[in-house]
């Protein structure tokens, strides 16, 4: 799979932008932590190939990767139930030091 298919988007959410900004002292319960960034990633995209990905596109080191598979939800349209699409998150924490500028 290609890097540029691996990562789809950044997720930029208040609670994204928060933890990007934290680091180590504000924390303080791992050591070494630098900021935490989101992205909705593909579904069969495995947590060696996210790190990969992000090191390569954003030129930044990956300290860990935690992912997590969003289950759609159900909607009504009319008359008929249907869901929205199952999609999954990666969470990325990068080396002490080191950002990226989504904005």
């Amino acid at each position: 799979m290609d890097i540029y298919h691996v990562i789809k988007k950044p997720l930029i959410t208040e609670k994204g932008t928060h933890q990007a900004t934290l680091s180590f002292p504000e924390t303080n319960w791992k050591v070494a932590r630098g900021g935490s960034y989101t992205f909705e990633v593909h579904p069969h995209a495995s947590k060696p190939q996210i790190k990969q990905a992000v090191e390569r596109i954003y030129d930044v080191k990956v300290l860990s990767v935690r992912s997590a598979n969003r289950c759609g939800k159900r909607r009504r349209h009319r008359l008929t139930y249907g869901t929205t699409p199952s999609w999954k998150k990666a969470v990325v924490v990068l080396q002490p030091g080191q950002h990226i500028d989504l904005f």
